[in-house]
C-alpha cells in the first residue's frame, strides 16, 4: 500500500506542475498581446497604439532662433517651414517649434541659443549670422546640430570648416549677393553716377564681407566706394546724414542692423532726392529704388529641405552647404517716378516691378 501510496503522489505531483505550468504559459500568451491572433486591445473603450520603426511616431522639437523681425529674414523662415512640410515634417504633427526673435540685439540672440540647448531640443534653425553663431557656440559639443539660413559668408563666420565639409555641427544655406550683377544694374540705372554709399555695420561678418567684394568691383565700373560703419541703430541717423553729401547714390546689403532701420535711411535719402538701391526684393517694397535680388523664400525652403534630412539621419557634419545665386532684377517705379529715374533699356524685358 505504501509503494502505491508514492506512485500516486508522484503522479499527483506532476500533474500539479503541468497545469500549473500550463496555465502560466497561458497567461504569458494573453498577455503578449501582439500575437497575429490576438486583439491589439482588450478593452474596447482604449484605442489601439501601434508601435513604428526608426522613430517614425516622434515629435521633433525645433527651435528657430530668427536675429531680427525685417521682411527679409522673415521670407526666409516662412520658407524653412515650408521646406520641413514638403519633406514631411509638418508642425502639429511630428514637428514642435519654439520660434524666438532677438529684435536685432546680440545678447538676445545667445540667450535665445541656450535656451534651446537646455531644452535639449533634437536641431536648432538660426536665421542670420549673428543668430547662427550664437547657435553654434550654445550647442557645440552638445550633440544638437545646427541648421543657418541667410548666412553670406559661412566660412568667414566661422560656421563650418569648408561650404562643402561643414564638420562643425552646422550646415545650412549662404545668401551669396550676386553684387557684381548689382553694381552693373547700378551703372546702368544711374550712367554718370561716381561714388556710392554704404553703410555697414562693423560686427557683422557677412556685411563685411559684402563690403570687401564690393570695394573690389568698383574700379572695374568706375566707381568710388565711400563706406561708414555703425555699430548700433542709434548710429544710424548720424551716419546717414554725414554718408549722403558725400555720393550720388547708396547701396544696401543685407546688414541687419541697417534692414532694420531701413525707413530711416529711405526717408533721408529721399528729401535730398539720392536714390537707394536695394539687395533683396523686400527693401525695394519698402522704397529702394531697384535690386539684383534673390528669393529669401526659397533660400529658406531648401534649408528646410536640409533640416529635413538631418532629422532623417544625414550628418550635419557632412551636409555641404548650398549657395543659392540666382537672382532677378526687381524695381520700385514710385520710387523711380519721385526721382526722376526712367527704367534702363537693357532691364525693360526683365524687370519686375514691385510697386
Amino acid at each position: 500500500m505504501m509503494k502505491k501510496s508514492r506512485v500516486i503522489g508522484s503522479n499527483f505531483k506532476r500533474f500539479v506542475i503541468f497545469a500549473m505550468v500550463a496555465i502560466l504559459s497561458i497567461g504569458i500568451i494573453g498577455c503578449g498581446g501582439n500575437g497575429a491572433n490576438q486583439p491589439a486591445n482588450v478593452d474596447n473603450n482604449t484605442p489601439a497604439t501601434v508601435s513604428k520603426p526608426n522613430d517614425a511616431d516622434k515629435v521633433f522639437k525645433i527651435g528657430l532662433t530668427q536675429y531680427a523681425p525685417h521682411p527679409s529674414l522673415d521670407n526666409c523662415r516662412e520658407g524653412f517651414i515650408l521646406g520641413l512640410k514638403e519633406a514631411g515634417f509638418e508642425e502639429g504633427v511630428n514637428i514642435e517649434f519654439d520660434i524666438t526673435n532677438a529684435d536685432g540685439k546680440g545678447e538676445n540672440a545667445n540667450m535665445i541659443a541656450q535656451n534651446y540647448v537646455a531644452k535639449k531640443y533634437d536641431l536648432i534653425a538660426a536665421i542670420a549670422t549673428p543668430s547662427s553663431m550664437a547657435a553654434q557656440a550654445a550647442a557645440d559639443g552638445k550633440n544638437i546640430p545646427v541648421v543657418f539660413s541667410a548666412v553670406s559668408d559661412p566660412v568667414s563666420a566661422k560656421l563650418v570648416e569648408s561650404l562643402e565639409t561643414p564638420n562643425r555641427g552646422t550646415t545650412g544655406t549662404s545668401d551669396a549677393l550676386p553684387l557684381e550683377k548689382q553694381m552693373q544694374l547700378i551703372r546702368e540705372f544711374l550712367p554718370e553716377a561716381k561714388k556710392i554709399g554704404v553703410l555697414y555695420t562693423t560686427n557683422e561678418v557677412n556685411s563685411q564681407t559684402h563690403l570687401k567684394e564690393f570695394q573690389d568691383l568698383a574700379p572695374k565700373y568706375n566707381f568710388e566706394i565711400v563706406a561708414i560703419g555703425v555699430n548700433s541703430p542709434s548710429d544710424i541717423p548720424l551716419a546717414v546724414d554725414s554718408l549722403l553729401p558725400q555720393v550720388d547714390c547708396v547701396n544696401n546689403f543685407t546688414d541687419n542692423n541697417v534692414v532694420n532701420n531701413l525707413g530711416t535711411l529711405i526717408d533721408k535719402a529721399n528729401e535730398k532726392k539720392i536714390p537707394v538701391f536695394g539687395s533683396e526684393e523686400e527693401q525695394v517694397k519698402n522704397g529702394c529704388i531697384a535690386s539684383e535680388s534673390i528669393d529669401y523664400v526659397e533660400l529658406g525652403r531648401e534649408t528646410g529641405k536640409m533640416a529635413a534630412q538631418i532629422l532623417s539621419g544625414q550628418d550635419v557634419n557632412t551636409l555641404a552647404v548650398k549657395v543659392i545665386t540666382e537672382s532677378k532684377p526687381v524695381a520700385n517705379k514710385a520710387a523711380m517716378e519721385m526721382l526722376g529715374i526712367e527704367l534702363p533699356a537693357k532691364y525693360k524685358d526683365t524687370v519686375e516691378f514691385l510697386q
